[in-house]
C-alpha cells in the first residue's frame, strides 16, 4: 500500500539529506513488492465466504486486538467497556459506537508506540482517513470506516487482493481439521492462504484444557491417543494433513527454549501420569523440552519449517485470564538462555540442512550474545525478525545493529507481521520496509556495501528472505 499523506513520505528515514535520499530510493524500489506473510494469526474463516464482512469498526479494530486493549486496560479502562467477551457470558458493552468513542478518547495513549504508528497508517492507507483520530473526530471517522466496510471493495477477499498479498499463513491447533482451508480451496478463489501446525495445546502438559485437547487430537487424526507412541503417531498424521493443505511450517510456544531427550519409557511414564491427572511439577517442562526435539526430528523427515517462540510468561494476570481467557494482553516476557538450552536438539539435528529452525526472542540481550552466533554457525538455525514487544522501528534498528554483523543477513528470515488484525498487515510491512531501507542507506553512506548490493538486499528484506526461509518460493 502506498502512503497517501506526503508528510509520511520520509517516515523513519534519517534526517541526513544524503542518507534520506538513498533510503527513499531503496524504499521506493520495494514498496510495491507483494506481501509475504509467513506467520500470523488471522482467522482463515474470514476468507471462506466471498461476501464475508468484518462487522463494525469496533469489531474489526478494537475488540479482537490485544495490542489495542492492553494499553487501554493499563490506564484502568475495563475490558468489558471495550466489548471484549467474558468467558462467563457476562455483560459487556454492545454498542460499537460507544466502544469506538472510548477508544478515540484515549488514542493519545498510543503516541510514540508501534501500535499508534500501525493504526495511524492503517486509517490513512486502508480507509483514507486524513484527520487525526481523537474525541472530536471519532464519530466522523467511524461513519467513514463503517460506510467502507459495507461496500464490496472492503470484503476480506477483496482487501487480500488489494493488499497484494502473495501468501498468508495462519496458525492452527494440532487438532484442527482445517475445514476453513479446505473450503477456501474448494471455492475456487486463488488467494494463497496456508495453515501452520501449532501443537502447544497438546505437547505442553500444563496447557489449559490439555486433556480435552488430547481427545480432540484423537478425533481429528483418527488415532486413539492412549499412549506416548500413539500420541506421536497422531501428531505425525496431523502434520501430514496440514502439509497436504499447503502448510510449510510449524510453530511452538514454550516458556523457555529448553530441550531434552527422554528415553521412550520415561516419556511414556510422564504421558501416562498426565492422562491420569497425576503429573508431577517437573513433568510439563521436561515433556515440552523433549517434544521440541521430537518436533525437530519430524521436521527433518517431513520438511516443515520449525519456529520456536519462547520467553513469554503467558496469562500473567489471573483476573484477566479467569474472566476473559487466553491472549488478552497479559503475557509478559522473561529472561531466557538459548546456548545450553538448545544444545540437545542441535547435537542431533543442528548440522542437518534439512532442518530449518527459526528462533525468536523477547529477550534482546540474547541477540548478539547467543542467537546471532548460533545462526552464524549451525546450518539449520535462522533468526526470526523482531517479535511482539520489539516489532517497532527502534526494535528493528536494534535487531539490525546486534544481529547482522555476526549472523549475516542471509541467516535471518525477513519480516512476518504476526498479527490477528488483518487490515494492519500492509502498515506493518511498510514500517519494516522503511526501516530496512534506512538501515541499508546507512551502510551505503558508510561504505560498507555498494548501492547495487543495497538494492538486492532491499528486495530480500522485503520478500526474498521470508520466501526462502519458509519454503514459500513461487512455483515456476
Amino acid at each position: 500500500m502506498r502512503v497517501i499523506d506526503n508528510r509520511f513520505q520520509d517516515l523513519f528515514f534519517d534526517p541526513d539529506p544524503a542518507q534520506r535520499e538513498l533510503a527513499r530510493q531503496l524504499y521506493t524500489s520495494a514498496a510495491g513488492l507483494p506481501i509475504v506473510s509467513p506467520h500470523g494469526h488471522v482467522d482463515p474463516w474470514l476468507f471462506v465466504d466471498e461476501n464475508a464482512s468484518f462487522g463494525s469498526p469496533a469489531q474489526l479494530l478494537i475488540i479482537p486486538d490485544h495490542y489495542v486493549y492492553r494499553m487501554l486496560y493499563s490506564q484502568g479502562i475495563p475490558l468489558e467497556a471495550l466489548g471484549v467477551p467474558r468467558l462467563d457470558g457476562g455483560p459487556v458493552e454492545q454498542d460499537p459506537r460507544k466502544i469506538w468513542q472510548l477508544f478515540a478518547d484515549h488514542f493519545y495513549l498510543f503516541r510514540g508506540t508501534p501500535t499508534g504508528i500501525w493504526l495511524t497508517l492503517e486509517l490513512r492507507q486502508v480507509f483514507g482517513c486524513q484527520q487525526p483520530l481523537n474525541s472530536a473526530t471519532a464519530q466522523e471517522i467511524y461513519d467513514q470506516i463503517e460506510a467502507q466496510l459495507s461496500s464490496p471493495e472492503f470484503r476480506p477477499r477483496r482487501l487480500f487482493e488489494r493488499f497484494n498479498i502473495e501468501v498468508l499463513c495462519t496458525t492452527d491447533p494440532a487438532w484442527d481439521r482445517l475445514e476453513a482451508h479446505q473450503a477456501i480451496r474448494a471455492s475456487g478463489w486463488k488467494g494463497n492462504i496456508r495453515p501452520t501446525f501449532r501443537p502447544d495445546g497438546v505437547v505442553n502438559l500444563d496447557a489449559p484444557g490439555w486433556r480435552a485437547n488430547i481427545d480432540r487430537l484423537s478425533e481429528a487424526s483418527g488415532v486413539e491417543v492412549s499412549s506416548y507412541a500413539s500420541f506421536i503417531q497422531a501428531l505425525e498424521k496431523q502434520r501430514a494433513h496440514f502439509k497436504a493443505l499447503g502448510a510449510t511450517a510449524t510453530d511452538h510456544a514454550a516458556l523457555t527454549p529448553r530441550t531434552e531427550v527422554l528415553e521412550a519409557a520415561e516419556a511414556e511414564a510422564i504421558f501416562q501420569r498426565a492422562l491420569k491427572g497425576a503429573a508431577r511439577p517437573e513433568d510439563a517442562p521436561r515433556f515440552t523440552a523433549h517434544m521440541l526435539v521430537e518436533m525437530a526430528r519430524m521436521s527433518v523427515e517431513d520438511g516443515l519449517v520449525m519456529q520456536i517462540h519462547p520467553g513469554s510468561l503467558r496469562n500473567h494476570n489471573p483476573l484477566v485470564f479467569n474472566g476473559f481467557g487466553l491472549d488478552k494482553g497479559a503475557d509478559i516476557p522473561i529472561a531466557v538462555e538459548f546456548t545450553r538450552a538448545l544444545q540437545p536438539l542441535l547435537e542431533r539435528f543442528g548440522n542437518d540442512p534439512r532442518l530449518r529452525l527459526i528462533l525468536f526472542t523477547l529477550d534482546e540481550s540474547t541477540y548478539a550474545r547467543e542467537l546471532a552466533p548460533l545462526a552464524g554457525h549451525y546450518p539449520s538455525v535462522f533468526l526470526g525478525p523482531p517479535w511482539w514487544f520489539h516489532d517497532s522501528p527502534n526494535g528493528m534498528r536494534r535487531y539490525f545493529d546486534q544481529v547482522i554483523e555476526t549472523a549475516g543477513l542471509y541467516n535471518t528470515t525477513g519480516f512476518n507481521d504476526d498479527t490477528r488484525a488483518f487490515p494492519s498487515i500492509p502498515a506493518r510491512h511498510d514500517v519494516w520496509r522503511r526501516v530496512s531501507a534506512d538501515w541499508l542507506a546507512g551502510l551505503v553512506i558508510h561504505g560498507l556495501i555498494s548501492l547495487e548490493e543495497a538494492a538486492e538486499m532491499m528486495v530480500d528484506l522485503a520478500v526474498g528472505l521470508a520466501r526462502r526461509a519458509y519454503r514459500l518460493e513461487p512455483q515456476s
